[in-house]
């Protein structure tokens, strides 16, 4: 196993803490293993013997009738009857009445406990009402750039980073995908088939949707559409003019179910001189860039956006809220805030002109705060400042310490 401390050490500052730990993300992101990486270090840091740890999985057929009463049984039988039992739950949610089994064990017994999700009812309001004020959330990513260098180099040699994103970018950061060296249509078939398990099993078995071409077409409008505003209504519009009748809620219907599977995150837009979210017009990122490539193809045209993707991805990993700025005369990339700390983004391929300058800069420049100020490039660019506000190469952004 390929360490990931970002992760890892975030949540193994609340062991012991009576929190449950909810660990949410989409499939195939590496919560397993986050896992295995914490049992490990509970064994190893705070020798905690073996016979403590608990581990079960449940999406493995063993547990496929189980109910939430045999749940319960099964895990009280294995809490230890002298000292903490630390229990490991992953993926939770294909037992239905698991957030009842959860509540009980953790007011009853002396336990540690963490579990995993692929889907956003984890956080529904069921939790909400059994674990109020009992659980912390760790939603999980795909690989970061970073994460992406370092699993690389344990089986190639890594290229000088710039000359990596394009790579990155193409091949995305699903960790399966990056243990060892795959081709790209290898990579692609990988990708396709989390993509599939995601729409059957979380999206249109567990919502009974019939109508699967049509979610189908709906996806594949939001993957061609990455970082464009669009609404309901845009999506609808298209399927009429392709003689396919859908209603606008049924668009939001599919789009939340998008974004419970951890498909999709939606970025709302954020009027900068009235300071209020606006409630139209949205954009959507995928969850990692290799979706939109392994479903849809590559095309040249794609690169910008999915470079806006990736950036939108790390500054969520780094806690962020990310919002699209709207200003009087257009848009900021992102408005991206945590707790006192606010940063501007503009993200663009080059800066071939001082009309595409312009552009990037003097909205930056309409904004009369302090806060820090980027222009992101992927041409070969020394870096450097423009009347306050920082250009950077988009790798070296996204390596940065800084932000």
């Amino acid at each position: 196993m390929i360490n990931r401390p970002m992760y890892v050490d975030k949540i193994m500052a609340y062991v012991d803490a009576p929190f449950v730990k909810i660990l949410t993300g989409i499939r195939r992101c590496g919560k397993s293993t986050i896992l295995k990486m914490i049992m490990e270090k509970l064994q190893r840091e705070k020798h905690i013997p073996t016979d403590c740890i608990v581990s079960y999985r449940f999406d493995s057929m063993e547990y496929e009738d189980m109910t939430a009463a045999q749940m319960f049984s099964e895990l009280k039988g294995r809490c230890s009857k002298e000292g903490k039992t630390y229990l490991f739950l992953d993926e939770v949610q294909e037992i239905v009445g698991w957030e009842k089994v959860v509540n009980s064990l953790v007011s009853d017994y002396d336990v540690d406990m963490y579990i995993t999700g692929s889907n956003s009812r984890m956080m529904s309001s069921e939790i909400s009402t059994y674990l109020t004020g009992r659980y912390i959330a760790f939603r999980i990513y795909t690989l970061s750039f970073e994460e992406y260098l370092t699993f690389k180099a344990t089986y190639a040699k890594v290229g000088e980073p710039r000359s990596e994103l394009v790579n990155y970018l193409r091949l995305g950061g699903f960790p399966a995908t990056h243990l060892q060296e795959y081709s790209q249509d290898e990579i692609d078939t990988i990708v396709r088939d989390i993509y599939n398990s995601t729409i059957f099993a979380d999206i249109v078995r567990r919502n009974q949707i019939r109508k699967i071409d049509q979610l189908e077409r709906v996806v594949k409008y939001t993957f061609g559409n990455v970082g464009n505003t669009f609404s309901a209504k845009s999506i609808s519009d298209y399927m009429k003019s392709e003689n396919r009748k859908i209603d606008n809620e049924t668009v939001y219907s599919y789009l939340e179910k998008l974004e419970k599977a951890y498909l999709l995150h939606r970025c709302s837009r954020y009027d900068l001189l009235g300071k209020e979210i606006l409630k139209t017009q949205e954009k959507f990122y995928l969850a990692d860039t290799a979706l939109r490539y392994s479903v849809m193809g590559y095309h040249e045209d794609s690169v910008a956006s999915s470079l806006e993707n990736i950036v939108y991805l790390e500054l969520c990993r780094r806690g962020y809220t990310v919002q699209i700025g709207k200003t009087p005369d257009g848009e900021i990339d992102f408005v991206a805030s945590r707790q006192n700390d606010k940063i501007y983004v503009q993200v663009t391929q080059e800066v071939k002109s001082d009309k595409t300058e312009k552009r990037e800069y003097e909205r930056l420049l309409e904004i009369r705060d302090n806060y820090p100020k980027y222009v992101l490039l992927t041409n070969d660019y020394a870096g450097g400042n423009y009347k306050g506000i920082k250009t950077m190469h988009i790798a070296d952004f996204l390596l940065s310490r800084e932000y």
